[in-house]
């Protein structure tokens, strides 16, 4: 797996519509969830999207400190369905880390994870804080690492 981190000014036309393409796929089909995905914050965050066979499969945002929470930050984290088997997941995850430490230099990260995915994160040392919560009407809870 080839991962790619890019700025939004970076991202070709094919890489902006495959990465829209893959979360409309998944967050607004599979799970069956309508939700405004273009939200006009992309262009603050960075990319990073793994390739395979020419085509992005695994692909996160990731945000400076202030732009999305008070800490750095992880969204969009999502891997296609018949892909999953593989561990792109915890690969790009770990990648996404690394690239906050090293444009960030900061040393806490804020995501707002899908409670069943709540292990998951977990074995990448994030933890919750606070309560449950709604977001698009899907249960979430905030979830914090430090380095």
């Amino acid at each position: 797996m080839n991962f790619i981190t890019k700025f939004f000014s970076e991202l070709s036309i094919t890489e902006l519509y495959q990465i829209l393409q893959l979360r409309s796929e998944v967050f607004v089909v599979e799970q069956d969830c309508v939700y405004q995905d273009v939200d006009f914050k992309d262009q603050k965050a960075i990319h990073i999207f793994g390739k395979k066979n020419d085509k992005i499969i695994a692909y996160t945002r990731i945000f400076n400190p202030g732009d999305y929470f008070e800490n750095a930050s992880i969204g969009r984290v999502v891997v296609a369905a018949n892909q999953r088997k593989f561990g792109y997941g915890h690969q790009i995850m770990k990648v996404s880390i690394d690239t906050i430490k090293k444009h960030f230099k900061v040393d806490e990260v804020t995501i707002s994870a899908q409670k069943y995915l709540q292990k998951f994160y977990e074995s990448h040392q994030f933890k919750q804080i606070g309560e449950e919560y709604l977001e698009d009407g899907i249960p979430h809870i905030r979830m914090e690492r430090e380095f």
